[in-house]
């Protein structure tokens, strides 16, 4: 159904703008009629340019842009602002375009009725499960401005790991990248122009100066047939890695991976901790904050642990059980998740593992970034060294044969 954009007034005077979906430009003004709206533009939307894609997925909606939204509207939310008037002010203070699309068509859902949970849960894309969940329990709880303010704390501090683990890995990947860039041009270009001179003589030349003029050729006339293979690798890697045994297997190896296997671990022990404290402080029950944990995860082993736990709790057992169990799952973890059980401290107790494992990782990614550096050299030094090597080796042979 098409979707319109539209300008009016409301029954204070005051101009607001959104979307409105109807099947027509007529449909659309009578629906905005009946919300009491006197509209001045109404425009239809269209979506299936290339433009409006490419739109779309520049002003995609970050992690930042809904902390901002989730503590604006805490603070209007608290500060006695009806829902529907609050939302509408947001639409106006937000920047990322998406998110003032979907925050006008909350609105409308808002005040044609619905609740606040309900409407978010129509954009899965944006808002999760997880978000989801933590509202509605706002909501029947009546501390909704409550709620909003600890989203966004939550959401700030997963931002703010993530930010240090990208930081950390930018100057590695920098270095990485311009080293194969350089060595794709001393391949392609200045190579060829030292073994020219080589291949001239008649020395025999050893096996690594072949080795090298044979790369150098290779890359100097299929260097197009590499760029298509290592995008049909990625390709091929990222549809077999999305679902099915492919993603289970994928999941698996990078638990097992040296260095970053503990990191990844780390990772996704402070997602279900942290996410699961939340939901539980919320007042969502244990067997549902599971449910929600298990898709916001991010790895298929831990997935699975969670759902086949769930079975477990709704039989009356510990759900600690299969913890204990999983190789996956730390022995402190484990243990720790009896002892919260056992003093009904299970909220407390899931937080500061959050909290333990988000310094863990912080720490463990620093010390990757420490020990990346001189690796890289080493590694830079041995490709330089072998290089260098197989065009200076034939070239003392060659004087020593005059």
């Amino acid at each position: 159904m098409p979707l319109f954009d539209y300008r009016a007034k409301d029954q204070d005077g005051s101009n607001i703008e959104g979307v409105v979906e109807a099947p027509s430009d007529q449909a659309a003004l009578d629906e905005l009629t009946e919300r009491s709206l006197i509209p001045f533009f109404l425009q239809e939307r269209s979506e299936k340019s290339v433009w409006q894609f490419s739109l779309k997925f520049l002003n995609r909606v970050r992690t930042r842009d809904l902390v901002i939204f989730s503590r604006q509207l805490a603070v209007m939310v608290s500060a006695t602002v009806p829902l529907v008037q609050s939302l509408r002010i947001l639409i106006k203070q937000t920047q990322n375009d998406n998110l003032k699309i979907i925050v006008s068509e909350v609105a409308d859902e808002v005040e044609g009725g619905a609740k606040l949970s309900g409407a978010l849960a129509k954009y899965p894309d944006i808002f999760s499960s997880f978000f989801v969940n933590m509202v509605r329990s706002g909501e029947t709880s009546g501390r909704l401005d409550e709620t909003l303010n600890y989203l966004a704390d939550e959401a700030e501090k997963n931002y703010d790991l993530m930010n240090k683990i990208k930081g950390a890995m930018t100057y590695p990947a920098f270095i990485v990248g311009g080293l194969a860039v350089v060595g794709f041009v001393m391949m392609t270009f200045v190579i060829p122009k030292l073994t020219d001179i080589l291949l001239e003589t008649s020395t025999e030349l050893p096996i690594s100066t072949k080795i090298l003029i044979a790369t150098s050729g290779f890359l100097q006339k299929f260097w197009w047939l590499l760029i298509i293979f290592m995008i049909a690798l990625a390709v091929t890697a990222r549809l077999s890695t999305r679902q099915g045994p492919g993603r289970l297997f994928w999941h698996k190896l990078q638990l097992r991976l040296p260095i970053f296997g503990n990191i990844l671990q780390r990772i996704y022990l402070v997602r279900f901790t942290r996410s699961l404290a939340s939901l539980m402080l919320g007042g969502v029950p244990l067997t549902r904050g599971l449910e929600v944990v298990a898709g916001v995860v991010g790895n298929e082993v831990y997935r699975d642990l969670i759902v086949r736990t769930i079975h477990e709790v709704e039989e009356g057992n510990s759900i600690s059980t299969l913890f204990l169990e999983s190789s996956a799952v730390p022995a402190m973890v484990s243990q720790m998740l009896v002892v919260g059980e056992k003093t009904g401290r299970l909220e407390e107790i899931l937080n500061r593992l959050g909290n333990f494992y988000g310094r863990e990782v912080e720490n463990n990614v620093q010390g990757l970034v420490t020990l990346i550096e001189p690796m890289i050299m080493v590694i830079l030094g041995l490709a330089v060294g072998v290089m260098v090597a197989a065009i200076i080796l034939p070239i003392y042979q060659s004087i020593g044969n005059v």
